[in-house]
């Protein structure tokens, strides 16, 4: 080979040389930009989903918006938002019971006392009067007390006896969940609950109430009734004629409270 040909060859190998390193250049350039371009695709996606997050913890829950929603006040309730529920016809004494339903002592009550104060109303001795709290939501974290309270309205408005006979059955031992457990927040279970009562059983009117939450912005409202009232630290709380009591641990401690507050001899 002449020098003149290995010249040539020479320069046409650092031509092919410098041709290679220029498409590896633009391929390393084009990866350059698809890393960037996927970084920042992958940011925008991070900041897009974190502030998803922030609007969705922003965003007020069915029940925040059920506190600020139009009331539909239950039949047989009356004052403020339909928050005053007092059954029986007694002209003189009333007994007062402040109570939350995932509360298990306030199960424990009812199923130890609680046919004998709704005897006592029965018989005309006092007028039953009945303030809700749901704080046990928030202390123990779930919505069963909010969902049961709407419930309980949804059974008031059938009528008195239906309240009185749902709520004995939500705070039965066959249906009380424990105090951490939050069964109450599950529609289907309160309406397989109402099925054992009389009254509501297959009632598509009450069943419709619980699924649709109609009275959500009246158990909210009568949540608030119970933080507000006096001399109410706890549930159960029982009063007669306005002043508190210690809660019976039977029957025979309760006729003695109606004693000793004058309400029967």
């Amino acid at each position: 080979m002449s020098k003149r040909n290995s010249q040539a060859s020479k320069a046409a190998a650092r031509e092919r040389l410098r041709a290679e390193r220029e498409r590896q250049a633009k391929k390393d350039k084009a990866r350059r930009q698809v890393i960037v371009g996927v970084s920042v695709v992958g940011v925008l996606a991070v900041a897009a989903g974190a502030g998803f997050l922030i609007m969705q913890a922003n965003e007020p829950s069915g029940w925040d918006k059920a506190a600020e929603a139009k009331v539909v006040v239950p039949a047989n309730a009356s004052g403020e938002n339909g928050s005053t529920v007092t059954i029986g016809d007694a002209k003189k004494n009333t007994v007062h019971l402040y109570e939350d339903a995932r509360c298990p002592a306030c199960a424990s009550m009812e199923q130890t006392i609680g046919e004998a104060i709704n005897k006592g109303m029965e018989d005309g001795d006092y007028k039953l009067s009945f303030t809700i709290g749901t704080f046990l939501d928030g202390n123990l974290s779930g919505e069963g007390s909010k969902n049961a309270l709407s419930a309980m309205g949804a059974a008031l408005n059938v009528s008195p006896e239906a309240f009185l006979d749902y709520k004995s059955a939500l705070y039965s031992k066959e249906y009380h969940p424990s105090e951490s457990s939050d069964e109450f927040a599950d529609d289907d279970y309160l309406i397989k609950v109402a099925n054992s009562v009389d009254a509501l059983k297959n009632n598509k009117d009450f069943q419709k109430d619980v699924r649709n939450g109609t009275y959500d912005p009246w158990a909210m409202k009568m949540s608030d009734a119970f933080q507000n009232a006096d001399d109410v630290t706890g549930t159960p709380t029982i009063k007669i004629n306005d002043k508190r009591i210690e809660t019976p641990s039977d029957v025979a401690g309760w006729e003695a409270a109606l004693k000793t507050a004058g309400v029967t001899k």
